[in-house]
């Protein structure tokens, strides 16, 4: 990954002397510091009686939100075909039914229900009209929903929305939650620091347990978040480096015979031969490339890899050369 940017790292020496203990709600600042971003960039604006928490980088509320909620065996979460993992971990840990759908209809009885755009792995973005008519039958269903939101800035071929925005929910926040992480926006993978934004009354249960729990983010930590969310520049920076990156490795994925689905938006490529996955892995990796098989995202991508852009330039510049043998294979 690239570097941190120099602001956080220093935010983050200047808060260093913290000798209390944190409080798991976040401090006032780092709050304001989110809701403002989520005003400036994603063109959302949060209620009064919204809420707004840290976590321990996003992964930490992924895995333990059905645990969270008070789910358990008789409580069913529904997961995209295409899935970060961690959506079905989460639910396993908590002993809940797992339901694989991106269908609305096919939503009735659950008690959570994931969402994720830009998505981890295929980079799909959902438009307003179908993250609306989602949420809509989550609703209906008296679902919590959980939008994955990590990637929201960085949208390539559409413009990306949240379910927070207007256009979905139409003002009315009810039973969202819009999770979001500095990692790859910010470089601060290390630093690990998520927020989740959204319906106040759910928000407050989650955070009851997260109390109870310690899950506690660390007060340098949240000073570095809150200099990050404030600053705009080093992100326009970062996705000239994505986007650059991303030119070099989608020509050369075609030209060495791949196809690029989806990928409209967040960190990788989603590339296939119409092979299966660990095949396509195999051959890539006998020619220095290490990619990620589809399956590992569900059953719905097991003929395709995926290919990151997080990786130096150096290294995509390596792997450009490296796809231009593998053509001629």
């Amino acid at each position: 990954m690239d570097p941190t940017p120099d602001l956080v790292q220093d935010a983050l020496a200047a808060a260093a002397d913290a000798p209390g203990y944190p409080a798991t709600a976040g401090t006032a600042r780092v709050e304001e510091a989110a809701r403002l971003w989520l005003r400036r960039r994603c063109d959302v604006t949060l209620a009064k009686d919204d809420h707004v928490i840290p976590s321990i980088g996003s992964k930490e509320m992924v895995a333990l939100l059905p645990t969270l909620l008070g789910l358990g065996p008789e409580h069913t979460v529904v997961i995209p075909t295409l899935a970060y993992p961690t959506y079905d971990l989460g639910a396993r840990i908590a002993g809940c039914q797992v339901r694989v759908t991106d269908r609305p209809e096919d939503l009735s009885g659950a008690a959570l229900v994931w969402h994720n755009s830009p998505g981890n792995p295929s980079g799909h973005i959902a438009g307003a009209a179908e993250q609306a008519e989602f949420l809509a039958a989550a609703r209906e269903a008296g679902a919590v929903v959980a939008s994955d939101e990590c990637y929201a800035e960085f949208g390539w071929d559409a413009a990306v929305v949240s379910m927070l925005h207007d256009s979905v929910s139409g003002g009315d926040h009810r039973g969202i939650m819009s999770l979001h992480s500095l990692s790859k926006r910010s470089n601060m993978a290390g630093y690990r620091y998520g927020f989740t934004a959204g319906d106040g009354e759910v928000i407050v249960r989650v955070l009851q347990v997260r109390k109870h729990l310690g899950l506690m983010v660390p007060i340098p930590i949240q000073a570095a978040a809150a200099v990050a969310f404030d600053d705009d520049a080093h992100v326009e920076a970062q996705r000239e480096i994505y986007l650059r990156r991303r030119s070099v490795l989608a020509p050369a994925l075609t030209d060495a015979g791949f196809r690029i689905d989806h990928s409209q938006g967040g960190l990788y490529l989603w590339a296939t031969r119409g092979e299966n996955c660990w095949d396509t892995a195999r051959a890539l990796a006998e020619h220095g490339v290490l990619v990620t098989p589809g399956d590992f995202y569900g059953d719905a991508g097991v003929e395709h890899v995926r290919v990151a852009l997080t990786a130096t330039d150096d290294v995509i510049g390596r792997t450009k050369a490296r796809l231009a043998s593998f053509s001629g294979r």
